[in-house]
């Protein structure tokens, strides 16, 4: 993994990065403040990545679990917002076999794990800049734009919330799922596009 891109010079400079630091050595107090700086940006990112909020919570947990039993291990050669990003892109690709695997043997897929339909949408036209055309159609174009969301792949999604929702550079993408700065660009040069093609009726002609 390319955590090592990512040096981390002075662990004060980063706040999670001392408190992880203090967690490696036992202290308690300090994993219960990294839990407190981190529940809700994690629990966040995973409602937009699921679109529910019980699977959210579970999995975010499933992130503060493995972060603790990692601390003896923990070396601070990256920064703690991409070694937990890579912890939150492994537990997402855990959810994603599971699913697989429910579908190999004709099991349903729940609701909550079968896309991204609440929250990443706004997002998407928030944040992209992508403004629908006419106020009345704001419904529809959120019907719209879930589609696509769904449409999106796993990776193309994930990619897209680090980048739009975490503000993560493309190299903090690139160490938090394990590939390479150009991949990352072309997921989501792909992402993007897919969803701009998908609102290409409902958008200004400025964007």
């Amino acid at each position: 993994m390319a955590d090592s891109a990512v040096k981390v010079g002075n662990a004060s400079e980063d706040p999670s990065t001392a408190l992880m630091l203090r967690v490696r050595e036992g202290d308690a107090d300090a994993f219960a403040e990294l839990v407190s700086l981190w529940q809700d940006r994690l629990v966040t990112l995973f409602l937009h990545h699921t679109g529910d909020h019980s699977t959210a919570e579970d999995l975010a947990q499933e992130v503060f679990l493995r972060v603790y039993r990692g601390r003896t291990t923990y070396q601070p050669t990256a920064k703690f917002t991409t070694w937990v990003h890579t912890i939150a892109n492994n537990v997402a690709a855990d959810l994603r076999d599971r699913a697989y695997r429910r579908r190999e043997r004709g099991v349903p897929a729940s609701a909550s794990a079968s896309s991204s339909q609440i929250g990443l949408d706004q997002l998407a036209v928030e944040r992209s800049g992508l403004v629908p055309a006419r106020q009345a159609d704001r419904r529809e174009l959120q019907g719209i734009v879930q589609d696509a969301i769904a449409g999106l792949g796993e990776r193309q999604r994930m990619a897209l919330l680090l980048a739009k929702f975490e503000q993560c550079s493309y190299e903090e993408i690139a160490a938090a799922m394990q590939l390479t700065v150009p991949a990352v660009k072309s997921l989501l040069f792909r992402a993007r596009d897919q969803l701009r093609a998908a609102l290409a009726g409902y958008l200004d002609d400025a964007t």
